[in-house]
C-alpha cells in the first residue's frame, strides 16, 4: 500500500540498536503518523559503549521531517526490559485510547499500518477482540480463506490494541492465584502439555524469573476471554535476532527475518472463533509439543510392556 499515511497514533520503542531503529523508523516515516510517542531505555553502565549506542538510537529518531505531534520519554537510568516497556505502555495508553506499537527490531510492511488502522476502528467497540497481531508466524501455512484468522494467542512483533485492554495488564499478575491456573487454562487449551508449559511460565513470570512483558499481557487476555485478530500473510519481519538481542539471540531462528508481504484487501472469517490449529501449529513449534508427546507415549507403553510381563 504506497504512500498511506496512518491515522492512529504510534508509539515506537528504542533502545541500543541504531542500524535497526534506522530501519523500522524510515517505515514509520512513509507513513507519517500525526502523532509520534517515542519510549528509550537508559543504557545499562556495566555495557561497553552502550551509552554512544543509545545517543545513537535517539539521535536517529529525532529526524523527523513530517509534521506531526512528538513526545518522548527518553530514561536515563537502565529500567529493563519488563519495566521499560510495560511503563511505556503505561505513558501511551494514559493519552491515547489506541494506538499501533513497534519496537526497533519489528520492521513493518507498508500496509501494516492500514491493516492496523482498519482494524482499529472495526473492533473499537468490540470487546471480544483485544489483541491486532501484525506477524504471521505460521511459515508459510494460511488458515482459512479470509485474509484474517481469530486466535488466542497474543504475538507482539507489531501490533495494535486499545486502552480498555492495557487497563487490565498486571505487570507482576499480582491479581491472580497460582492454585486457580490450571483450570483455567483447560478452559482454553485441552492439551495436558501445553497447560503445563503456560502453568510453568506464569510461575516464573510471577515469581520475576523472566524480564519480559509481554506474557503478562498474554495471560490477562486469555483470562479475560479475548481474541487476537491476526494476518493470513506475514506483515512485521523481526530484523533483531542476533548476539545483543534480550531474548532473540538465535540467528538461525525460523522466525528470524521472515519476509514481508503487503495485504491488499483485508476479509474476515466467517465464524467468530479462535482457530485452534493456527494456534497449535506455533506453540509445537515453539515447544515441540508433539515430540513430547510421542516420548510419553513410548514410555507409556514400555511400563505397560513390563506391567504385563510382572504380573
Amino acid at each position: 500500500m504506497i504512500n498511506y499515511k496512518t491515522k492512529s497514533p504510534v508509539l515506537f520503542l528504542i533502545f541500543n540498536r541504531p542500524d535497526t531503529t534506522l530501519r523500522v523508523f524510515n517505515e514509520i516515516r512513509k507513513a507519517k503518523p500525526q502523532r509520534l510517542y517515542i519510549a528509550a531505555d537508559g543504557p545499562r553502565t556495566h555495557r561497553e559503549n552502550e551509552i554512544e549506542l543509545c545517543r545513537e538510537t535517539i539521535s536517529i529518531v529525532q529526524q523527523i521531517d513530517w509534521e506531526c505531534e512528538v513526545r518522548t520519554l527518553f530514561r536515563q537510568n537502565n529500567l529493563g526490559c519488563k519495566n521499560a516497556i510495560s511503563s511505556a505502555l503505561d505513558w501511551f495508553f494514559d493519552q491515547e485510547e489506541e494506538g499501533i506499537i513497534l519496537e526497533d527490531d519489528c520492521l513493518p510492511a507498508q500496509s501494516f499500518f492500514y491493516y492496523c488502522d482498519t482494524l482499529l476502528e472495526a473492533y473499537r467497540f468490540d470487546t471480544r477482540i483485544r489483541h491486532i497481531a501484525g506477524c504471521n508466524l505460521g511459515l508459510g501455512k494460511k488458515w482459512g480463506d479470509a485474509t484474517t484468522y481469530f486466535s488466542n494467542q497474543t504475538h507482539v512483533w507489531g501490533w495494535a490494541s486499545w486502552k480498555r485492554v492495557w487497563a487490565d495488564y498486571d505487570k507482576d499478575l499480582k491479581k491472580y492465584d497460582e492454585n486457580e491456573i490450571e483450570s483455567q487454562l483447560y478452559a482454553i487449551f485441552n492439551n495436558s502439555f501445553v497447560v503445563d508449559i503456560w502453568k510453568n511460565i506464569f510461575k516464573k513470570v510471577k515469581a520475576g524469573e523472566i524480564d519480559t512483558w509481554d506474557y503478562q499481557l498474554a495471560f490477562i487476555n486469555y483470562f479475560n476471554g479475548g481474541l487476537a485478530i491476526n494476518p493470513n500473510i506475514n506483515l512485521i519481519s523481526n530484523i533483531g535476532f542476533r548476539e545483543d538481542a534480550t531474548h532473540t539471540v538465535d540467528l538461525t531462528s525460523d522466525y528470524a527475518n521472515i519476509p514481508l508481504k503487503e495485504i491488499t484487501e483485508i476479509t474476515y472469517p466467517k465464524y467468530f472463533l479462535p482457530n485452534k490449529h493456527a494456534d497449535y501449529s506455533v506453540l509445537n513449534h515453539d515447544y515441540k509439543i508433539d515430540e513430547h508427546i510421542k516420548r510419553h507415549n513410548l514410555l507409556r507403553r514400555r511400563l505397560k510392556r513390563w506391567l504385563k510381563q510382572l504380573f
